[in-house]
């Protein structure tokens, strides 16, 4: 079956104009660091910009909402309606919010009793990482725009899953972290989507350590990540694996670099006595996430970043580069981090390394290490470049709107 829908648009967009934007996004049910500034910086970017910016999260339909704390799912919100109220108070933007619970028929949060109406006037809806259901009250926004933060992945799910591909045909344009996905040389499984590429878009002057002058920078590398997010994908003949895969042949590291290398870790499966063995210093990621404070302040103490990327990413020569990473750059740090292919569009000799072997990463390190102030320059310089969020928002909403005007996508069900 083909999937048809037709989209007008009243007019063509403005950089001056000020839109009514709904953002969906994950911060109620996975109140960590980390992940709510990943979409923080979308809400914040576009209200500085002049938008009248509304943040929406839904229950969805199961249990959903972590609480890192008892380290269990359910359905209880209260956690993290706290965590997003401290989190949009720190960002001062305390009144932007609410909460659909869909087990209790409730609205949670600043805008409950306007959020419905904030839906009827909207001008656009940006669906971050489509981990929201488009409830009935969505339906009158015509231009839906779904991001996608985990290309590979995505596609992959969206092919072989039916449910995963209703939803994506519900939107009307469509954007992927997966920069390279129109180029030849890019694996990227074809979900006959049009995807266009996109980027996290950052807001510098959360990331200025120079107001934050009581840390004290460590002198080690450090990341922070998920050994296993969720079981690795395979289509056509073509395994796809998450940063536990990526990881192996970098085991030994630390007994090949002079640098000390520390990892916040989280996942059951993380082997953290073998890396511990191995040399490696280890943090709960739990800790380091707890709040968007503590993530910030374990980056702005951070020497730089040394960074494994999803294998899937990898193989497939996505282009994507992590929004973390971009959060080291907007703090002054460098950034070491495995090559996917984001040197197509990303400068890459200054600032940021990219890597493929372990030898290649002992020798951007050492790199790193003593020319520290030129690269530490360069990553704030290719922050402001590559990520700033009025340069990244513009583009994306120029080219939602350049073609807005009379919009037809098509996709086989």
């Amino acid at each position: 079956m083909t999937y048809h829908r037709n989209f007008t648009a009243n007019a063509k967009f403005s950089s001056t104009q000020s839109l009514n934007i709904i953002v969906l996004g994950y911060i109620i049910r996975g109140p960590l660091g980390g992940l709510a500034w990943h979409h923080l910086q979308y809400v914040l970017g576009l209200a500085r910009m002049g938008h009248a910016v509304t943040f929406i999260e839904d229950s969805d339909d199961y249990d959903s909402c972590f609480d890192p704390i008892s380290c269990e799912v359910g359905k209880d919100p209260t956690y993290g309606l706290e965590f997003a109220r401290q989190s949009f108070s720190v960002i001062g933007l305390e009144s932007c919010w609410a909460y659909h619970d869909v087990h209790t028929r409730t609205w949670f949060g600043p805008r409950a009793n306007d959020a419905l109406a904030r839906c009827k006037d909207a001008d656009i809806l940006l669906n971050l990482s489509g981990v929201n259901p488009l409830r009935r009250w969505f339906d009158n926004i015509d231009t839906r725009v779904l991001i996608d933060t985990d290309p590979v992945f995505t596609q992959i799910k969206n092919i072989q899953n039916e449910s995963a591909r209703a939803l994506a045909a519900r939107h009307s344009h469509f954007f992927s972290f997966g920069e390279n996905i129109a180029r030849s040389d890019c694996t990227i499984p074809d979900d006959g989507i049009p995807w266009q590429p996109t980027r996290q878009p950052v807001v510098l002057d959360c990331w200025n350590n120079k107001s934050r002058t009581e840390l004290k920078e460590a002198c080690h590398f450090t990341s922070i990540m998920q050994w296993d997010s969720y079981p690795a994908r395979e289509y056509g003949g073509v395994a796809y694996g998450m940063k536990s895969r990526s990881f192996q042949p970098f085991m030994d590291m630390p007994q090949k670099s002079t640098q000390r290398l520390e990892l916040a870790l989280g996942g059951e499966t993380a082997p953290r006595d073998d890396l511990q063995a191995l040399g490696w210093g280890l943090q709960d990621s739990l800790s380091v996430t707890r709040t968007i404070d503590t993530y910030r302040d374990y980056i702005a103490q951070s020497h730089a970043e040394f960074g494994i990327s999803k294998h899937g990413y990898v193989v497939s020569k996505s282009g994507w580069f992590s929004e973390r990473s971009a959060n080291y750059l907007a703090s002054g740090k460098p950034v070491v981090v495995q090559d996917t292919g984001f040197g197509e569009w990303l400068k890459t000799d200054l600032g940021v390394i990219a890597f493929n072997s372990p030898e290649e990463a002992v020798a951007a390190l050492e790199d790193v290490h003593s020319d520290y102030k030129r690269h530490a320059l360069a990553a704030r310089e290719i922050a402001s470049e590559y990520f700033c969020h009025n340069k990244v928002l513009d583009k994306l909403l120029d080219e939602v709107f350049a073609s807005r005007d009379e919009l037809t996508v098509e996709m086989s069900l």
